[in-house]
């Protein structure tokens, strides 16, 4: 049912990842939440003045707080939609993590919340009377509220939202919280056991767990967290595949929010190719990338001698000594230039997170390599940060 709601939200948007259709299922969502936990919280009111359960009172304010985050979760998506302006040329799409990150904070404030009144509850327990009726209107909330974890969990992964996964995490913490209070309230009518507290502070432990959780998926991107890796594999073979492409570094990828990414890549091709045809083939690779991954591609054309014999010998005597040292280090853009009485080789090298420290131990070891091939040879190395080369 679910998988065939999210084909009619998508039959008109086809594309799950271009923006304006991320941000009309966003909109869907949103109101589809607003409606819902509305209801929830009208019914669980009702059902907690029946009953007078202060459990069943506080998971009604939870619903109404969850609708409140469905109202950020529908104005974050509309936000995001707003196109670049002079202050933010690269658009506005960041507001999806924003509003995702609101959402962890109100999850997180409703945990901190339920442990105050679950404590409250252990230390003054009440009777409680749970009536058929509340039992059934709880019943009908955890199905309601499993539907609606599945639909926005399955229409997150579909366009990749954040915001949205938050929110099915967000109504999965309801299903157990509700849970709960309904196993509270029925071990209280057929005993004499006063579990409701005990109940609480452990499902408020849970929630503040998810609430921390969500905070740190949205906040990472915010932060600058390295790119989807699925997302430079495919970027990688997409440039690869293209006619005399040799290969290729200093891939970056900025992500400015969904549907709003950058990057740039350094493309290697033989230096005797025609540099116009070279520029014709960097330029489909950019449209190609643009529209199919929806990434805007830069690609800087670094063209390799092929041909020259004692360069070429150079250059496996500089990379047979750095891959003895770890084979996790590359090296890229090699290039020679011969002066009267010595010849530089110069180059980039790649660095591992945490390798740092062993710039010094590298040149040492290149600079035996090539000493021992000739002292006319002077090894001139720039370190690059792992980050940059994807």
């Amino acid at each position: 049912m679910i998988a065939r709601i999210i084909q009619l939200l998508l039959r008109s948007h086809r594309d799950p990842e271009d923006p304006v259709t991320r941000t009309y299922c966003g909109k869907v969502s949103g109101a589809i939440g607003i409606g819902l936990n509305l209801l929830l919280f009208l019914g669980k009111l009702l059902a907690g003045l029946i009953s007078g359960s202060v459990s069943v009172m506080a998971d009604a304010v939870n619903n109404l707080s969850d609708a409140s985050s469905s109202v950020v979760t529908l104005v974050g998506f509309k936000l995001s939609e707003k196109p670049a302006d002079d202050g933010h040329p690269y658009g506005h799409a960041r507001i999806e993590y924003i509003a995702g990150l609101i959402v962890a904070a109100m999850i997180l404030v409703i945990g901190v919340e339920l442990v105050k009144s679950s404590v409250k509850k252990i230390l003054n327990p009440e009777p409680v009377d749970f009536s058929v009726l509340t039992i059934a209107i709880l019943a009908a909330s955890i199905l309601i509220k499993l539907w609606m974890a599945a639909f926005n969990k399955k229409l997150g992964r579909t366009i990749h939202s954040p915001t949205l996964e938050a929110t099915a995490a967000d109504s999965r913490n309801d299903v157990i919280t509700t849970a709960a209070v309904l196993l509270a309230g029925i071990v209280a009518r057929f005993t004499n056991l006063h579990i409701d507290g005990y109940a609480g502070v452990a499902v408020a432990a849970f929630i503040l767990w998810s609430g921390v959780g969500i905070a740190k998926d949205t906040i990472d991107p915010l932060l600058g967290a390295a790119p989807d890796p699925e997302l430079v594999h495919r970027i990688r073979d997409k440039v690869l595949a293209y006619d005399k492409v040799l290969g290729i570094h200093d891939l970056i990828v900025h992500d400015y929010g969904p549907g709003r990414q950058f990057a740039s890549v350094h493309v290697e091709m033989d230096s005797k190719e025609d540099p116009l045809v070279c520029h014709n083939i960097i330029d489909d690779m950019e449209r190609e990338v643009g529209r199919e991954l929806h990434v805007q591609l830069v690609v800087h054309y670094d063209p390799l001698v092929t041909d020259d014999a004692e360069l070429n010998e150079m250059r496996e005597v500089v990379t047979a000594a750095v891959r003895a040292l770890d084979p996790q280090l590359t090296l890229h853009d090699f290039r020679m230039v011969r002066g009267p009485k010595h010849t530089n080789l110069i180059f980039d090298l790649v660095l591992p997170f945490g390798s740092e420290s062993r710039q010094a131990e590298i040149q040492a070891a290149v600079d035996r390599a090539i000493g021992g091939r000739d002292h006319k040879y002077y090894a001139v190395i720039t370190f690059d940060d792992n980050a940059f080369n994807q």
